[in-house]
């Protein structure tokens, strides 16, 4: 079951579980790529933002020739910057360049906000005179999601899709889109279960994919003070119970309310873990439970970044 996979609305499959390498660093990704194709995983997201789509693609390339994988067997997911929304096929080509590849199986609009274009490739968040991020208003979603489908068209991508949409705009895409957004990737965990948006996407027709699906970890807690629910005494007791650990418990939970998981890690331990969440199933009674520990909690806020609040 650990190749287990979902049906797009684009008739494609997608693996419920992928490697995230949002802050992976460049220099160790190469290897951890390698380690991580040794061990069967196939769904590797990424984004132009990342900065690191170079080093995958280099680590993927390799991974091919030494015959560990075939290209059609990966799925590879990175994603438009906001900074690119008016230039979307010329930054299509240019992640597809980075990632030596000639298609994506999943392209997605990183942000639902356009900013000033800084250039292909800088995925620059420019700010203006107050320093805050300068957001462009000439260019509305709808224009950026036709342009999206014309890569389509063009088999620059198998399939596309959205990301950090809420209801309102996700209704919106599925209002003007002639190819419907077949993902969208938005931050869900058990601190943040956001069960109303995951519902109105599976409703649709739209997956959902769970970035930050451990509530970022350590990573988050020093960017952004969060509070992670790896530490939580009632996902612990219920790790305890399944001989699992919290993080084990809370991919599943993951997987089993019919979300996609793309977990990061660098060390080899945790990407066996990540990936042996498929040999045991909550029973309804812990699913419960872990519904009743949501605390709303948003764990990835571009605030301190932009300042500005996207969320308000």
């Amino acid at each position: 079951m650990a190749d287990a996979a979902i049906k797009l609305n684009s008739g494609h499959s997608m693996p419920v579980l992928g490697l995230g390498v949002w802050r992976a660093d460049p220099g160790v990704l190469h290897n951890v790529v390698l380690q991580a194709l040794k061990l069967g995983y196939r769904h590797f997201d990424c984004a132009a933002d990342y900065k690191n789509e170079k080093e995958l693609g280099v680590a993927l390339a390799e991974g091919i020739g030494q015959g560990l994988v075939k290209r059609e067997e990966l799925f590879i997911t990175t994603k438009l910057w906001n900074s690119d929304h008016g230039h979307v096929m010329e930054a299509c080509k240019d992640s597809l360049k980075n990632l030596q590849i000639d298609y994506l199986d999943l392209y997605l609009i990183h942000f639902p906000i356009a900013t000033r274009h800084t250039g292909i490739g800088t995925t620059e968040s420019a700010k203006d005179v107050d320093g805050v991020l300068d957001i462009d208003v000439t260019i509305s979603l709808e224009t950026t999601w036709h342009a999206m489908e014309e890569l389509v068209s063009a088999g620059l991508t198998k399939s596309i899709g959205i990301s950090n949409y809420d209801i309102f705009l996700t209704r919106d895409c599925l209002a003007y889109a002639k190819i419907k957004p077949a993902v969208n990737q938005i931050e869900t965990h058990p601190y943040f279960q956001r069960e109303s948006l995951v519902q109105f996407c599976l409703k649709h027709g739209i997956a959902v994919t769970a970035h930050t699906p451990l509530g970022g970890g350590a990573a988050n807690i020093e960017w952004f003070g969060a509070v992670s629910c790896l530490e939580d005494p009632i996902l612990q007791g219920i790790a305890r119970k399944y001989n699992k650990t919290p993080a084990q418990i809370a991919l599943r939970w993951g997987v089993q309310r019919n979300t996609i998981v793309i977990p990061k890690s660098d060390k080899l331990e945790r990407l066996k873990q990540n990936r042996d969440i498929f040999d045991f199933k909550l029973d309804d009674e812990d699913m419960k439970t872990i519904k009743s520990i949501d605390k709303r909690l948003r764990t990835n806020d571009p605030t301190r970044f932009w300042n500005i609040n996207l969320f308000a």
